[in-house]
């Protein structure tokens, strides 16, 4: 039985809900990212933001990445895997919610991150093309 923590890449770093999305860019740019998860002040997973929130949600609108923080953009629950959940409960999940990238929590802790890569490498080719079908949409 593969999990999510077998495939997921650990050492995820977050960026503080009370950042500014200007520190959230330079965090991406230095760990060649597109994504970092949002933390609270407990640790605690409150989001997930994109380099394209950045653009889309802040910049095209006219809003300022110095002053705006990454907490703003934060909408909703997280959708999540936990690190013993089996891989094909992370591919129904990203399926269901069309989403490219799962944070792996153990307990209330963010441990990892499992992408449509790590996915699309550890199962048949048939469902690979089954999630980017549906990712795609």
């Amino acid at each position: 039985m593969t999990t999510a923590k077998d495939i997921m890449t650990p050492g995820v770093e977050c960026i503080g809900e009370n950042e500014s999305l200007e520190a959230a860019a330079k965090k991406m740019r230095d760990l060649d990212v597109g994504v970092l998860p949002i933390c609270g002040d407990d640790n605690r997973l409150t989001g997930i933001l994109t380099d394209r929130d950045i653009v889309v949600k802040c910049l095209a609108d006219g809003g300022d990445p110095r002053e705006t923080s990454a907490g703003s953009l934060a909408q909703g629950k997280p959708v999540t895997i936990g690190a013993d959940d089996e891989i094909e409960e992370a591919l129904d999940t990203m399926k269901q919610h069309q989403v490219r990238r799962l944070p792996v929590i153990d307990g209330h802790d963010l441990v990892g991150m499992v992408s449509q890569a790590d996915i699309a490498l550890n199962i048949d080719d048939d469902r690979v093309g089954e999630l980017l079908e549906k990712l795609s949409l």
